[in-house]
């Protein structure tokens, strides 16, 4: 599958995302209003982030599925990772709010006994946005999507968030009225939590960061090729969730010009379909004793 089919699959994600949010922030904010409810009011206005948040990915989805154009030479994949930047600062906002709002309730005791519909409403958004982690986390796995994989993990932080709201509307019921506006600077917590994931994710991505495990592992795999007879160097940079990797090898100096790219080739088909490096620039120097 090539990087731009990979980039359309990962759309569908983002759109169930979207859809989901949207549909669970509209019944969570009126039920919490009906029902006064603060964590599920929390709740309800995490999901309304998350719509906003969606939205980012996709377009940098859509755009990072645009071709190689006169002034981006590489293709528009760094898009995508863009577009997770943006939903991390849209999340840090509305979780600093979030608390606020709560822990401003505890510290000045205004507390209110939650409807035990709002309790319901909860535990059934938890386990619906279970459900979309599975799926999401499923397909960017697949597709190999930073932005819908970091998706995946905030709709997995959403289930919790409605589990912890769900723990403090039960407890509001046994007169622990507290137990509410806490669940809900909780998720604050957990909003601005993950926030700061996606954040360092897109930033470690952006600023040419790779995993050294990974790194190794493809050294590894170059050094197992039998011609290969040392290794200078390896650098490896992510462009989007396509990996770059540049590499010098030492091999032997009375090999011809036709028998030393036959190497390059094989390293390169071999880095593309067992470790899933699309582009590999391979230098070859002679080797010395």
């Amino acid at each position: 599958m090539n990087p731009y089919e990979k980039y359309k699959k990962a759309e569908i994600g983002a759109w169930i995302s979207i859809v989901a949010y949207l549909l669970l922030a509209t019944i969570k904010l009126i039920v919490a209003q009906i029902g006064n409810s603060s964590a599920l009011k929390a709740d309800g206005l995490n999901n309304a982030t998350d719509i906003i948040a969606s939205v980012a990915v996709l377009i940098g989805l859509r755009i990072s599925r645009k071709p190689p154009d006169e002034d981006h030479h590489y293709g528009h994949f760094r898009a995508e990772m863009i577009a997770s930047l943006l939903a991390a600062f849209i999340m840090m906002t509305i979780g600093l709010q979030v608390l606020y709002d709560t822990i401003r309730s505890i510290v000045i005791g205004h507390y209110t006994e939650p409807n035990l519909l709002t309790a319901w409403v909860a535990i059934g958004s938890a386990i619906f946005m279970y459900l979309v982690y599975l799926y999401n986390l499923r397909l960017g796995k697949k597709v190999n999507s930073t932005a819908l994989l970091a998706a995946a993990q905030d709709n997995k932080s959403d289930a919790l968030v409605s589990i912890g709201a769900f723990i403090g509307i039960i407890g509001a019921q046994f007169q622990l009225f507290w137990l509410d506006p806490l669940a809900g600077s909780i998720v604050g917590i957990i909003i601005c939590k993950t926030a700061w994931d996606i954040f360092r994710e897109a930033t470690h991505t952006l600023t040419d960061g790779f995993q050294p495990d990974d790194l190794e592992e493809i050294k590894q795999a170059i050094y197992s090729h039998s011609e290969v007879l040392e290794i200078k160097d390896v650098k490896g940079r992510m462009h989007g969730n396509q990996a770059l990797i540049e590499a010098t090898i030492f091999v032997d100096p009375q090999l011809t010009v036709e028998a030393s790219h036959r190497i390059t080739d094989h390293l390169e088909d071999m880095l593309k379909h067992n470790h899933n490096v699309p582009h590999t620039h391979i230098h070859i120097e002679p080797f010395k004793k």
